[in-house]
């Protein structure tokens, strides 16, 4: 009898299902959600905040905080629980480009359907953003909850040194500085100070940093996609691949890979292309560094904001849930605007909100963190990641394009993309 007891005990820890106490909603038991926030220190810190308020106001809800299991990537392991049936009620974790195999997965509720939806979401991303967490079948399964967007910062005192006292804005500014920044310090015949520098490993997530934000910034705001099918704009994709292509050319990025520290924290180029998770990094390696954000380069041609991709990580209540009700008002409570505030002071990281720079509860933290206004206000020109299939196929075989044509120069941009688009769609019909 001792042994069954066990075995029971077991499994309820481990379903996340278990119910006590009184609760009339649930038939006199105590509900109790599990929510996996993302594994990163603050985040935790975070959710572990969030959930003991809401315990302490919700005795008839009990909310039980697991980080996401470490490994590979978040979305192995979110479709591994869904093929295992071990998903949790809540996961703040959702990368919108890995939307199109979990909705496949019949893994997800539609948030759509609960009351209040709309005017939450509408509030947060506009009505024009929303619209890209759309899935093919017309439903929205994601609450747009924060935003990393890729921004260029810049070491003013590395500029001033070279003349230049503007941050480059076009294509041709940012060649021109970056002929003047880059040089060699020790007189050893060797560049050893440089105007930018990117990985140039062909590995898909690194070109979330140059060739993916530059190519929505040159094409005024469009992703790859276009009613579910690749479509690449040619003649923006093409200059994207010539500016970086006259990086390494001209000497102003080197091709190498540095192993051993930042060379942004350094100080040995003068820009980057990061997120707001930068400013974290550089407050605690380089606290003396003379810095500032600004968008992306784009083409000297192309007016109008600067778009840029933006790092989304969304809310969504998965269907093994039992609760999905409660579930929906623990999400509503997690992207209360204090609670944003807290992501803010807490995390260094952006949520989406159309009001973040104008609404006067932020306004305190924006005065004490100037940097980080500039990326609440790049908020309002963003764009994600295609919910499409097999995008991290995709993006390996944009990254082995990029690296022949744009580092190595083997290849003519024009021909890059057309080989590009050839690929691609073989890739999309392959695994339809």
């Amino acid at each position: 009898m001792r042994i069954v007891q066990v075995i029971a005990l077991i499994i309820c820890v481990f379903s996340g299902c278990a119910e006590h106490g009184k609760s009339p909603e649930s038939g006199g038991k105590v509900i109790e959600l599990t929510y996996w926030p993302a594994p990163n220190p603050q985040e935790i810190q975070l959710a572990d905040t969030l959930v003991r308020r809401w315990n302490a106001l919700h005795p008839e809800c009990r909310v039980r905080m697991q980080p996401i299991p470490v490994s590979q990537s978040t979305e192995e392991v979110l479709l591994a629980a869904i093929a295992g049936g071990t998903t949790p009620d809540v996961c703040s974790n959702i990368q919108p480009g890995a939307l199109y195999d979990f909705v496949r997965a019949r893994g997800l509720i539609p948030l759509d359907q609960f009351p209040g939806f709309d005017s939450i979401a509408e509030e947060r991303a506009g009505t024009e953003l929303l619209q890209t967490f759309r899935s093919p079948d017309g439903h929205i399964y994601q609450l747009p909850w924060k935003s990393n967007p890729v921004m260029m910062f810049y070491n003013k005192r590395m500029l001033r040194d070279a003349g230049i006292f503007q941050p480059p804005r076009t294509y041709s500014e940012y060649l021109a500085a970056g002929r003047r920044v880059t040089k060699d310090t020790t007189g050893d015949g060797q560049t050893d100070v440089w105007m930018g520098e990117r990985d140039i490993r062909p590995i898909w997530w690194q070109r979330l940093f140059d060739l993916y934000p530059f190519y929505i910034g040159a094409s005024s705001g469009r992703t790859l996609f276009a009613d579910d099918r690749f479509s690449l704009d040619e003649s923006s994709a093409a200059e994207v691949l010539g500016f970086f292509r006259a990086c390494y050319g001209e000497g102003i990025f080197p091709r190498t890979f540095f192993q051993a520290g930042d060379p942004f924290l350094l100080e040995m180029k003068a820009t980057h292309f990061s997120g707001p998770w930068e400013v974290a990094t550089i407050r605690k390696f380089a606290p003396h560094m003379e810095y500032g954000v600004v968008p992306l380069p784009l083409p000297d041609h192309v007016s109008g904001p600067g778009y840029t991709y933006g790092d989304f990580k969304n809310i969504a209540i998965f269907s093994t849930s039992r609760h999905p009700e409660k579930a929906w008002e623990f999400v509503r409570y997690l992207v209360r605007a204090e609670h944003d505030l807290l992501l803010l002071q807490m995390c260094d990281q952006v949520p989406v909100r159309i009001d973040l720079v104008t609404n006067p509860l932020f306004a305190g933290y924006f005065l004490e963190n100037p940097v980080m206004a500039e990326f609440g206000r790049q908020l309002q020109h963003i764009r994600g990641i295609d919910a499409a299939p097999d995008l991290k196929e995709i993006f390996d075989t944009l990254s082995q394009i990029y690296e022949a044509c744009a580092v190595y120069g083997s290849v003519e941009p024009q021909e890059a993309v057309r080989e590009m688009t050839r690929r691609t769609n073989m890739i999309v019909e392959w695994n339809r």
